[in-house]
């Protein structure tokens, strides 16, 4: 049963997964932290430094009531917390873009790598052809 599990772990299909979801986990990171420290300050010029997350509405009562969306929770208000729903989604729009650029510039630094090889490959002299080779082959053996 232990060789079983070491030859699992030993496959390349799951050191790859695990490779990926720790290359994934330190992605989030750099994301999150471009949204955050880069973009959503631009975002904040852009809207007057307003913060949505605290725009809320009480549901059978005054929101007047409630200085922020915290104090009406902790009051036990039923909150209709619009605002940071609206975050939520602006934040997944920005760090989804940002995700599409990068992924968008990988794809083009691989396409022109890979440009760059079929330029080499073209470049490089041609072997002979099996058909040279075989005529070789059957002059040789004429000869002999």
């Amino acid at each position: 049963m232990l060789r079983e599990f070491k030859d699992f772990i030993a496959k390349g299909n799951v050191m790859d997964m695990a490779v990926g979801i720790i290359i994934g986990a330190a992605f989030t990171a750099i994301v999150k932290a471009m949204v955050d420290d880069l973009i959503n300050p631009i975002v904040g010029l852009f809207t007057g430094g307003v913060d949505f997350t605290n725009k809320f509405i009480v549901l059978g009562g005054d929101a007047t009531e409630y200085p922020s969306l915290e104090a009406a929770r902790e009051a036990g208000a039923a909150a209709f917390a619009y605002g940071s729903f609206l975050m939520a989604v602006l934040n997944f729009l920005i760090i989804a873009w940002v995700v599409f650029m990068l992924v968008r510039a990988v794809n083009k630094a691989k396409d022109s790598a890979v440009a760059e090889e079929e330029v080499k490959a073209k470049e490089a002299p041609a072997g002979p052809t099996e058909l040279d080779v075989l005529l070789e082959i059957r002059n040789s053996l004429q000869k002999g």
